[in-house]
Formats: structure tokens, C-alpha cells, sequence
């Protein structure tokens, strides 16, 4: 392959591509956007359901129907193919996540409901469609993978939105120092990608009681919990 491998930090082997040759074999004609995305969908799946290290090319290459060399013409690595994914879905939630604050702002309705629901609307609407719900549970599954994977693609995602939020939740809650935020930030982080990825137990843990909520309502009972647990006063104990 006419390509150049370098090494990613902290070891993972990340290939940059030459500049693509208008003569280069293998180039589909006319539907570029349409390959990429099948792709990209194909892998979003996959990557969901068995992890960065559990999905191979090959299986991505035969789930969107086309050669692992065209997988590695357009995201030029593995690596690079799982970034492509991430970033694809990520980025807009973090843009939606700021335009809903923004429009706060604006309007000057700020409360720390509103500001939570705005934090956690553009992920939510994603378990509307199959490939939306891939996402979470990859999103979900990214913590779970190593820091050299992750972290620079959470950073580059998030970390701008995220400080954003967090500035606005502790002008709600004066009696919290900006540590705590972060903390109970993440808390309600984490508990949103359980939720929302519908891979937790309750259908067996509470089978008499459980019924599969729709968005409106999984928004509301997550409300209600991510602000009790903010506005919750620090314990001397």
C-alpha cells in the first residue's frame, strides 16, 4: 500500500495516507460519499458490539460490501477508521450541546434542569434510530478501552463543551466548588451512557416492575435524579 506508518502516542500504530493519486486503483467513481458512510456505518456496529480490539478490517469490509484496501484508501488505518467513527457522531453532539446552551443564554432561562436536559437531549435522540443506539453503546464501551485509544478522542470530542457546562451548573450551585461539579458532572455522565445504551439488567433484576421508557419519560426520571444528586448538599461525614 502507498502509504506511510508512523507512530500514534503511546504506541498505537496510527497510517496517514499520501496525497490520493486521481490514477490510484481501487477509487470508486461517483459514489465516494455514499462508500464512506456505508463503511462508516458498518463499523460503527461492529466497534459497538465488539470493541476496538474484537473488530477486524475484515469484518468491517464484509459487513459494508467492499475491499479491506478501500477501507484503508479512505481512513487509512484501523485506527483510523475507529476515530473517523467517533468523531462523526461525537462532534455534533458536542456542537447541538452548545447550541442548546447557548439558546439558554440567550433567552436568559438558565435553570439547572433546563441546563442538564440541554447536556443530555442530543444524546438521548440518538437511541431513535439503530445506527444512533451503536453509537452509544460505543461511546459507552470507549471507557472501557485503552487510554492511548480513548482519551485523546474523548478530549478532542467533549472537553470544550463539557467545561462549558460545567461553568453554567456551578453558577446554579454556589455551595459547590468547581471540583465537585467536575465529580458529580461525571457521575451524571456515567449514568446517562447506562441508561441510555440499554445494557443494564433491569428487565431480569426487576422483571415485574420493568417497562422500557420512552425518551420523554428515561429524560424526565434522569432529570430528576442528575439534579437531586447536584443540588445535594457536601456531607461532613
Amino acid at each position: 500500500m502507498d502509504s506511510k506508518a508512523i507512530r500514534g502516542r503511546k504506541g498505537v500504530s496510527v497510517r496517514h495516507a499520501r496525497p490520493a493519486n486521481k490514477n490510484r486503483p481501487g477509487r470508486p467513481e461517483g459514489t465516494q460519499g455514499t462508500v464512506k458512510e456505508n463503511i462508516l456505518d458498518a463499523a460503527e456496529i461492529l466497534f459497538a458490539d465488539l470493541g476496538y480490539a474484537g473488530t477486524t478490517l475484515r469484518e468491517v469490509a464484509e459487513a459494508a460490501e467492499v475491499t479491506q484496501a478501500l477501507i484503508i484508501y479512505y481512513f487509512t488505518s484501523k485506527f483510523g477508521l475507529f476515530e473517523a467513527v467517533f468523531l462523526r457522531r461525537s462532534r455534533r453532539i458536542s456542537e447541538e450541546r452548545m447550541m442548546r446552551l447557548q439558546m439558554l443564554e440567550q433567552l436568559n432561562t438558565l435553570t439547572l434542569e433546563k441546563i442538564i436536559q440541554a447536556f443530555l437531549k442530543p444524546t438521548l435522540t440518538l437511541r431513535e434510530t439503530k445506527q444512533g443506539r451503536a453509537f452509544i453503546r460505543l461511546q459507552a464501551r470507549l471507557h472501557t478501552e485503552p487510554p492511548e485509544i480513548s482519551y485523546e478522542l474523548r478530549n478532542s470530542a467533549y472537553d470544550n463543551s463539557t467545561k462549558a457546562f460545567v461553568q453554567a451548573l456551578q453558577k446554579q450551585l454556589p455551595h459547590l466548588s468547581e471540583g465537585e461539579v467536575y465529580w458529580r458532572m461525571t457521575m451524571v455522565i456515567g449514568a446517562y451512557m447506562y441508561s441510555f445504551s440499554d445494557t443494564h439488567r433491569l428487565e431480569q433484576l426487576a422483571s415485574d416492575h420493568y417497562t422500557s421508557l420512552n425518551n420523554e419519560d428515561l429524560l424526565r426520571s434522569i432529570t430528576a435524579f442528575a439534579c437531586a444528586g447536584m443540588r445535594a448538599p457536601l456531607s461532613d461525614e
